[in-house]
Order: structure tokens, then C-alpha cells, then sequence
């Protein structure tokens, strides 16, 4: 089996799959390293300008108060026609062979804020995605403390603190906290943008905003204190609370049902399809996960199957679509490829995805048709992935060139190519092959992380990046930008290539009946490693906290003076500024 275990195609594609991420990391890190050499020059040029104009003798200063005059002097009509001697002494051709940039390079522009949003729509916003960081870093620091725990087991003995009941809680915080409210923040844009009017009522949004919020608060308590819902895996909330969340988003989905209602557009853009559709499906997702009479024995499992997938797939996943449908076009300054493309993979996402649940059961003792049927739908998913795919990279055509320059467009980028390699990576995972070796080992999780991290993530990472500039004014630092993005990226491959590797090497030897305690050991070192990637993607998160911060809240940025009448203003503003000692 092992000899032959590179022979299975889904092993083969799989190969391929993990390797793209790789390869266009690589690709970015290339095109990158211009603009992150050329920031270090400027912060060292800024230096050297700032000594110079402190020591700057009088006779610079005259030549420069002598260029600024010349560059400020208007030629009158009969001046070119005169008498008079050539000269350089109104300035006209200074620095004619001078360039400060190469102007085949488009130089970074700043954002405005955006007059067409109301400043109480602008904080309802940034409330969600507020929110949204805090349960981030929260849920994630809960799963840093898990992956330690896999390195050393015994790290403590409190109750509130087992793997059982952390566990639900990490999932469920970055599920139900982090992505939800990022995701339903930034609909509050979308969805009134496109309508071209104003959202239906802001009370409302409020209103979810809070019981949402009570909603993951009370559901971590509960946890930690050893009430679930028992069984499902990120069904753990009790009904109670979940019920909370569900009438939060209802109270969304109204509100941006009455804002499409009233549009002034009269096409209903596809950002709207895939939003509305997304908060549509998951109010019927939690509905049928929760109520109790269809879910005795095998029911119960079918039921967990619909559920979880659905709820990555058609909440989640559907969701951030229908924002990368707007946003995106509106990052690169062109419109999307393709619509008819985005409306493919709309109905088809729907046609297939709602029924690969039970592909997570393969050999279970539920009805082998629905098991073929779940499988049979997996691959149909390539029409959508592919789709997508196909429709965001088309959309980069004539615009690649901005990577060099952007901070935003490598997390789409990235997401995009995750959006492909994860979801591609998901219907190989329900070949039945491929099931049987990887099926109840920690290749699951690392899938897991491929998706609602490389693709809900990086996308959600990208919205904030593109939308709170525009809103705010104020752009964030792009050097801790990298390395947010950088440190993010690489955990990520670590965490999931690591876990992949050794979760194929574990379930070959549970498939040669070797004892389950030797593959247990076996893991040993790809845990260490996936705690080491899961490091690097917590540290990320807290420098995308701080980037969030600089963006609401961030000083003026440094400006190196280049013309005369500039350098003239640096000096004396900082003649003003010099220390006068007190007597």
C-alpha cells in the first residue's frame, strides 16, 4: 500500500493542489521586494535629509530661497520673445535630468473618506469589524493554548480549561465571533452601495450587533463551564443562545432586504444575491441543525454532515463571494469579468454544495447511494470553484502590475488561490481512496484551516484592508502590513503541511493495523510543527489588530521634502521646534 499510495489520483492532484500556494508566495515575495527595498531607502534618505537641513549653512539657504523664487516666477507673454541672454535664473529647466521615481511605477496613492456614507453607518461598521478583531484574537489565543497543549499535554489540570471544552470554543468564536461579524459588517456596505441607497435602519443593525455579540459570549461561558449541545461538531452552542444569533441575523437580513427593496438601481447586482442568499441560508441551516425530532441514530449524523458543511458553504463561503464580487472590482478600478460567470457559480454552488454533507462519512453505516450521491456532488463543486476562480483572476488581467505597490491585493490574491486549492483539495478528500486514509486523522484539520483560514480569512483580511482606508481616511502602516501578511501566509503552510504529511503517514499505519498508540508518537513532530505555524498565525493576528488600530487612529505619515520651497518649510518648522533651554 505504501509503495502505491503515489499512484491514487486523488493523492497526485492533492500534490499539486498544496504545492500552488507555495509557488505563488514565492511569485508575491519576488514582486515585493522592490517596493520593500525601496521603503528602506526612503526611511534612510529621511535620515540623511533630516541631518543635512539641521547643518544647512546660510549660503544653501539663500540658493534654495533663490530656486524657490525662480520656481514660483510666472513667465509673462513677450518673455521667451525678448533680448535678454539665456538663462537658468527663473528656474525653468531645474533638475531636468533628474527622476525620483521610475514613472513606469505607479506611486501609492492615499485613500479620502468616502462623503456617500453617512458617519453613523461608518461606526455601525466599524463596530462589527471592531467586534470582530476582538473575537478574533480571543478565539485564536483559546487555539494557540490547544496546539501548545498537543506539544505538552499536561500544561495544566483545570476543568475550564481541558482540550474538551476549549476546543468548541476556539471553533465556535472564530466561527459564530471573528468571521460572522466581520462578514455582516461589511454587507452594511455592500449592500447599500449597490442599491445606491441608504440602509433601511441603523437601530437595526445595532440590534444585531448586540445579540449577536450576547450570543458568542454567553456560548463561551456555557462551554467553558461544560454546557453543550453534545453531540455536533460547532453545533456546540445550546439552543438557547444560538437562537440569540439567529435573530440577530434575521434582524440584518430584513434590514437589507428593505434596503434592495428600495434601491435605485434597477439590477439587483450580484454582491446582493450572493449576501442575501448566504443570510437566507443559514437561518435555515441553524433551524434544522437544532430542532430535535429528525435526529435519532443515523439521522443525527446525516443531520451533523448537512449542517457543518452547510454552514461553511453556504454561510460563509457564499457570503465572502458575493464580497469578493464587489470589492475586488473595486480594489483594481475595473468591473468584473465576467457576470455571467458570477451567476454560474452562484447556481451551481447551490445545486452541488447543498448535498456533499455526507461525503464526511464514507464507509459509515449511512446509505451507500447517499454516500455516492455526497461524492458525485463533490466533484460537481468544480464548476463553481472554477468558475470563481476564473471570473477573479480575469479580473486581474491589465492590472497584475499593481501587486508591486498594493498592500491589499496580495491577501486576494492569496484567498483566491486558496479558494481553488482548498475547495479542489475537499472533492479529492471524498474520493473514497483518499477518505479511507485521511478519514478521523488530523488531515481533516488541516482542510479545515486550508478554507476558513487561506480563503474566509485572507478574503475578510482584504475587505477590512481595502474598506477602512476609504472610510476613514487613514491607511495603515504597509511595513506591519507585510508582515501580517507574511507571518499569516507562512504559518499557515507550516500548520497545514505538517499535519497533511503526517495525518497520510498515520492513517497508512492504522490501514496496515499498527497500534494506535505507536501513530500517536509518530505525530509527535508534525504537532511540534503545527504549534510552531499556529504561533506564527496567532503573533499575525495581533499586528492586524494593531494595522486595524493605525487606521482608526494614526499619526501624519513621513513625508521627505524634495522641492525648495519644501526643504525651506522643514527648516523652518524646524527652527520652531528647536529646544530653547530654560534659565
Amino acid at each position: 500500500m505504501n509503495n502505491s499510495i503515489f499512484g491514487e489520483s486523488g493523492i497526485q492532484i492533492t500534490l499539486v493542489l498544496i504545492l500552488l500556494p507555495v509557488l505563488v508566495g514565492l511569485l508575491i515575495a519576488i514582486v515585493k521586494t522592490y517596493g520593500t527595498y525601496k521603503d528602506l531607502k526612503a526611511r534612510r534618505k529621511l535620515g540623511e535629509f533630516q541631518k543635512k537641513i539641521q547643518s544647512m549653512s546660510p549660503d544653501e539657504l539663500q540658493i534654495y530661497e533663490r530656486q524657490e523664487k525662480a520656481q514660483s516666477y510666472q513667465v509673462p507673454d513677450n518673455e521667451l520673445s525678448g533680448t535678454q541672454p539665456p538663462s537658468d535664473e527663473k528656474g525653468i529647466i531645474y533638475n531636468v535630468n533628474r527622476v525620483e521615481e521610475l514613472r513606469v511605477i505607479p506611486s501609492k496613492k492615499s485613500f479620502v473618506p468616502q462623503k456617500y456614507i453617512s458617519p453613523q453607518l461608518a461606526n455601525l461598521i466599524l463596530y462589527f469589524i471592531g467586534f470582530s478583531i476582538f473575537w478574533l484574537l480571543f478565539g485564536t489565543t483559546v487555539g494557540e493554548y490547544l496546539g501548545i497543549k498537543f506539544v505538552a499535554p499536561d500544561a495544566d489540570h483545570v476543568s475550564w480549561l481541558s482540550f474538551g471544552r476549549l476546543r468548541p470554543v476556539h471553533t465556535n468564536m472564530v466561527f459564530w465571533g471573528w468571521a460572522s461579524f466581520a462578514m455582516v459588517g461589511l454587507a452594511y456596505y455592500v449592500i447599500p452601495r449597490v442599491s445606491n441607497v441608504g440602509i433601511h435602519n441603523l437601530k437595526i443593525g445595532y440590534y444585531s450587533l448586540i445579540l449577536m455579540n450576547s450570543a458568542v459570549l454567553l456560548g463561551t461561558i456555557s462551554l467553558m463551564a461544560g454546557i453543550n449541545n453534545g453531540g455536533g461538531e460547532y453545533r456546540e452552542y445550546i439552543w438557547p443562545i444560538m437562537a440569540l444569533f439567529a435573530v440577530g441575523i434575521v434582524l440584518s437580513l430584513y434590514n437589507f432586504l428593505m434596503t434592495v427593496a428600495k434601491r435605485a438601481t434597477k439590477e439587483i447586482y450580484v454582491s446582493n444575491w450572493y449576501i442575501i442568499s448566504a443570510m437566507m441560508y443559514v437561518v435555515v441551516i441553524l433551524v434544522v441543525a437544532y430542532i430535535p425530532f429528525w435526529q435519532d441514530g443515523l439521522a443525527e449524523t446525516i443531520i451533523q454532515g448537512y449542517y457543518m458543511h452547510q454552514g461553511v458553504g453556504m454561510w460563509f463561503m457564499f457570503l465572502c463571494l458575493g464580497l469578493m464580487y464587489y470589492f475586488l472590482p473595486q480594489q483594481l478600478n475595473k468591473p468584473i469579468y465576467s457576470y455571467s460567470l458570477g451567476i454560474l457559480a452562484f447556481w451551481t454552488q447551490i445545486l452541488f454544495y447543498t448535498l456533499i454533507g455526507s461525503h464526511h462519512f464514507i464507509f459509515s453505516a449511512i446509505p451507500w447511494w447517499m454516500q455516492t450521491v455526497a461524492i458525485v456532488a463533490s466533484v460537481g463543486m468544480v464548476i463553481p470553484v472554477v468558475a470563481g476562480t476564473a471570473n477573479f483572476l480575469l479580473t486581474f488581467n491589465g492590472a497584475w502590475y499593481q501587486l508591486k505597490t498594493s498592500y491589499t491585493l496580495p491577501f486576494y490574491l492569496i484567498s483566491i488561490i486558496f479558494y481553488f486549492t482548498g475547495s479542489m483539495q475537499g472533492t479529492v478528500e471524498a474520493f473514497r481512496f483518499t477518505n479511507l486514509i485521511w478519514h478521523f486523522t488530523d488531515f481533516t484539520v488541516a482542510h479545515s484551516h486550508l478554507t476558513m483560514y487561506g480563503i474566509i480569512t485572507f478574503m475578510l483580511w482584504a475587505f477590512i484592508y481595502t474598506l477602512v482606508p476609504r472610510i476613514t481616511g487613514k491607511e495603515p502602516p504597509k511595513l506591519s502590513v507585510g508582515i501580517h501578511f507574511w507571518m499569516a501566509l507562512i504559518g499557515l503552510i507550516f500548520y497545514t503541511f505538517s499535519l497533511m504529511i503526517g495525518s497520510t503517514q498515520r492513517g497508512l499505519m492504522w490501514m496496515d493495523s499498527k497500534p494506535f498508540i505507536e501513530s500517536v508518537k509518530m505525530m509527535a513532530p508534525f504537532w511540534l510543527w503545527r504549534a510552531i505555524g499556529g504561533t506564527m498565525m496567532w503573533i499575525s493576528h495581533f499586528v492586524f489588530a494593531y494595522n486595524f488600530y493605525k487606521m482608526i487612529n494614526k499619526r501624519k505619515e513621513v513625508f521627505i521634502p524634495t522641492t525648495p520651497a519644501e526643504i525651506l518649510e522643514a527648516k523652518r518648522q524646524l527652527k520652531n521646534t528647536e529646544y530653547i533651554p530654560t534659565k
